[in-house]
């Protein structure tokens, strides 16, 4: 996310971007992530995958997020305030969301496998602690953004990028240690399977590779936001639109594709867990702190 005030311009007024945003760009990332987050719609309802619905709210938040930037687009220079903290806000913290229902997802699949053995986090406990640390770090995030939003002097937008930056490390330190665990439980269980595990006909270890990929790319993602306030409001990263597009835009769109292509639902559902005679919605493990990420969602 850009500051709210960045450079000031001798004769002139503060400008809220460093360069003149593409408008053909922005439109063209509405589409995208209005067909992948409507694909999603239809997967979530017609699977009653509702543990997925952070990460519907999150494309959701890029989609809005684009159409925020594609009306500061026909305004340059003379930006207003609303589109340009509308696409600031949504586009920062759309990745916490995806963030919880991948922690869900693992969850799901040790309880499917009968692998709580092999889990070095208990599954009661799993989703709950990397839940609540993407909870910390959404909160963060959006109190950060809503400062710089309201900031009038340097010291304000400092304060609001540093609070950012250290959400985006809390996200980045629970992801780090969430493919630790999943890398842990996915090694002891190749090692020493649950009956279980070898029964299952659907692709349950093919899944957890798709855990990593998001993961990875949602990191990758967060450490470039954390470099691009490091370097400050007059850093290489902040004077060049495209890096947006290449470490944020991209690498978010792709995420929500790969679950488009390997929707948790294919191997997690209802008909699949009654068949082995489990019950993921009732398991005690943590899996209602999705409503708390739907609760704490903010209202524009």
């Amino acid at each position: 996310m850009l500051s709210l005030i960045q450079r000031l311009v001798p004769g002139t007024k503060y400008l809220l971007y460093h360069y003149n945003p593409n408008k053909v760009a922005a439109i063209v990332l509405i589409a995208l992530f209005g067909i992948t987050t409507f694909l999603h719609i239809f997967q979530l309802t017609r699977k009653r995958t509702w543990y997925f619905i952070p990460f519907v709210i999150g494309g959701l938040f890029e989609t809005i997020g684009y159409v925020g930037r594609a009306i500061s687009a026909t305004q340059s220079p003379n930006w207003s305030t609303g589109p340009y903290i509308c696409q600031s806000l949504l586009l920062l913290l759309a990745p916490a969301l995806f963030a919880a229902s991948i922690y869900m997802v693992l969850g799901r699949i040790i309880v499917l496998t009968d692998g709580e053995t092999h889990s070095p986090v208990r599954v009661k406990w799993l989703t709950k602690v990397f839940v609540a640390g993407d909870v910390i770090s959404f909160l963060a995030q959006s109190g950060g953004g809503g400062m710089l939003a309201k900031a009038t002097s340097d010291s304000g937008v400092k304060l609001g990028q540093n609070i950012i930056t250290g959400g985006l490390g809390i996200q980045v330190l629970f992801f780090g240690l969430f493919i630790l665990v999943a890398g842990i439980f996915n090694y002891r269980l190749r090692a020493m399977p649950s009956l279980r595990s070898k029964q299952l006909s659907v692709p349950w270890q093919s899944y957890l590779f798709v855990l990593y990929g998001a993961s990875f790319m949602i990191m990758i993602r967060s450490v470039f936001r954390i470099v691009e306030y490091i370097m400050g409001q007059d850093g290489y990263l902040l004077d060049h639109e495209v890096f947006l597009y290449v470490f944020d835009a991209a690498l978010m769109f792709l995420t929500m594709v790969l679950f488009n292509v390997y929707h948790p639902s294919r191997i997690i559902n209802k008909g699949e867990m009654e068949h082995h005679g489990r019950d993921l919605e009732s398991n005690d493990s943590g899996y209602a702190m999705a409503d708390q990420t739907k609760r704490m969602t903010p209202r524009y």
